[in-house]
C-alpha cells in the first residue's frame, strides 16, 4: 500500500513534460473549453494503424489522484521552479473526487487509418479547468509508440503475404 510519502509516480501530476506544468498560464483568460488532436502526418507508410490507447488509459487515468498526490506534486515542480497550479488542481480534487475531466475519442484500436486522419481526440469537459485537455494530450503521446510498433507490423505482414 502506498503511503503520503511516497509519490505516486503514475500520477497525471508528476507524470508529465515539465512544460506542460506551466502550459495553463498560456491559455487566454476566459477560456473554458480547449480540444487536441493526434494524428499521423506522414512517413513511409500510408497508413497507421491505431493502437495503445486502453492500455495508457488503465495505467493512468483510472485511478484518482489524492489531496497527498496534489501535495507532493506542488513540492516537486515548485522545487523545480515551475508555475504549478495548485488551486485547479485542487478544484479536481475536492469537487470532481481527483477524476480527470476530459473526453477522449479514438478510432477502434487496430484500425488502419489514412495519415493525415485524427485517430484521437482529447478535449476538457470542465470549464473551470480547460487546460486539462493539452496536460492529457502530452501524456497521450505515448500511445505513438504502440501505434509505430502496430503500423510497421502491418506494413511487414502486408509485404510478406504479397510474396
Amino acid at each position: 500500500m502506498r503511503t503520503s510519502s511516497i509519490p505516486n509516480m503514475k500520477s497525471i501530476l508528476l507524470n508529465v513534460d515539465s512544460y506542460k506544468v506551466s502550459m495553463w498560464k498560456q491559455y487566454p483568460p476566459g477560456t473554458k473549453k480547449v480540444y487536441s488532436y493526434v494524428e499521423s502526418r506522414g512517413g513511409l507508410c500510408t497508413n497507421t494503424v491505431f493502437f495503445g490507447l486502453q492500455a495508457f488509459i488503465k495505467e493512468y487515468l483510472l485511478t484518482p489522484f489524492t489531496q497527498a498526490d496534489l501535495d507532493f506534486a506542488n513540492k516537486f515542480w515548485t522545487a523545480h521552479g515551475e508555475p504549478f497550479n495548485y488551486d485547479g488542481w485542487k478544484y479536481i480534487v475536492e469537487k470532481l473526487g481527483g477524476r480527470i475531466p476530459v473526453r477522449i475519442r479514438a478510432v477502434p484500436e487496430g484500425t488502419k487509418v489514412p495519415i493525415h486522419n485524427i485517430l484521437m481526440s482529447v478535449e476538457s469537459t470542465d470549464g473551470n479547468v480547460p487546460w486539462i485537455a493539452s496536460h492529457v494530450e502530452t501524456m497521450l503521446m505515448r500511445c505513438w509508440y504502440p501505434t509505430t510498433v502496430a503500423t510497421q507490423s502491418k506494413a511487414i505482414k502486408d509485404l510478406i503475404l504479397s510474396y
